[in-house]
């Protein structure tokens, strides 16, 4: 029999979503494999980096090389499962960490996810491969304002977004040129830099794509469909949304949202887990963004949509460990 691999699991994170983040990673421990993994909840802030055991005592991360030492042995690691939402799982920071420490990780490179986790760079690197994107203008923190130029290049309404942050955090629908400055104020509280992009009027989906088994698979269509105004944090996490898969779209449309996701994953040359959100303007879906280490609790939306496809969360999440470590070539 094979020795059982061990994972750490990171999760927590220095950004908003470190809740949901601590979520996600429960749940890749709860559901991993433990025939086959021996698993570790890596708890990652700025002040220490712990192994949380299941008593909830603090084993402090050695992070010249990523080892834990407890009471009776020292851990090494031959895998990381990560599962942190944002700011430095998110951002390309924790990869590039574990490049250097040759420790395989199951999330994508530390250039994509530094890309993917900049709304305006992905959005300007996909344009001339035709991903279409809504009209924006863009703020660096100290910009003049000039309310006017904004209006007339987006429109009204419009969002205005934090450029570097998840869960719709610093994020509000514009209806008026008044509630431009309090909005901007908002997104500042949450990143340095600012997109501000057009409202458009269609329907909302999420895509799914893993690599599974060594190949490029798109999961079954989400549909959005919020109580709220927009699908905001109230929409995602505290039941003020209902997402619908699979999504109620055309053929057509399921035919061009599967190509165009498919599409930007491989022009990416991503891994792991990734899942978009797309707007439809008539059968054509325009980008909204990439996440790179969406959601994996048993509510959340990729989970759902690798159920529908046939995938257990242990398989989900075993498969993410396979590829990391090329077991599936």
């Amino acid at each position: 029999m094979l020795a059982k691999k061990n994972i750490a699991i990171i999760m927590g994170g220095y950004s908003s979503e470190y809740k949901i983040s601590l979520k996600s990673g429960m749940v890749v421990h709860e559901y991993l494999n433990s025939d086959k993994f021996n698993s570790y909840p890596i708890h990652i802030y700025k002040d220490k980096w712990v192994y949380v055991d299941d008593n909830g005592n603090e084993h402090p991360v050695n992070k010249h090389n990523f080892s834990v030492r407890t009471p009776k042995t020292t851990l090494f690691f031959d895998c990381v499962f990560n599962a942190i939402h944002g700011t430095p799982g998110e951002d390309g920071i924790m990869q590039a960490y574990f490049e250097l420490l040759q420790i395989p990780q199951t999330s994508c490179d530390y250039y994509q996810a530094a890309l993917t986790f900049n709304k305006r760079d992905l959005l300007s690197v996909l344009t001339p491969y035709g991903i279409k994107s809504a009209v924006s203008y863009y703020l660096n923190h100290g910009d003049t304002v000039n309310e006017e130029e904004i209006v007339e290049k987006v429109g009204l309404p419009c969002f205005v977004k934090a450029n570097k942050a998840g869960s719709s955090f610093g994020i509000s629908k514009v209806y008026k040129k008044e509630e431009l400055l309090p909005a901007i104020e908002k997104a500042y509280a949450e990143d340095d830099e600012i997109i501000i992009e057009t409202f458009l009027d269609g329907t909302e989906v999420s895509v799914g794509v893993i690599k599974y088994k060594g190949e490029t698979k798109v999961l079954p269509i989400t549909e959005i469909v919020t109580e709220n105004d927009f699908f905001d944090y109230e929409a995602k996490y505290e039941g003020k949304s209902k997402e619908i898969t699979p999504a109620r779209i055309t053929p057509k449309q399921q035919e061009n949202v599967v190509a165009v996701a498919k599409r930007a994953y491989d022009i990416l040359k991503m891994k792991g887990f990734s899942r978009s959100e797309y707007i439809f303007v008539g059968d054509e879906p325009y980008m909204l963004e990439m996440n790179t280490t969406p959601g994996l609790t048993t509510e959340s939306i990729l989970p759902e949509q690798a159920r529908i496809a046939g995938i257990s969360l242990s398989e989900l999440f075993e498969n993410a460990i396979s590829e990391a470590l090329n077991e599936n070539k």
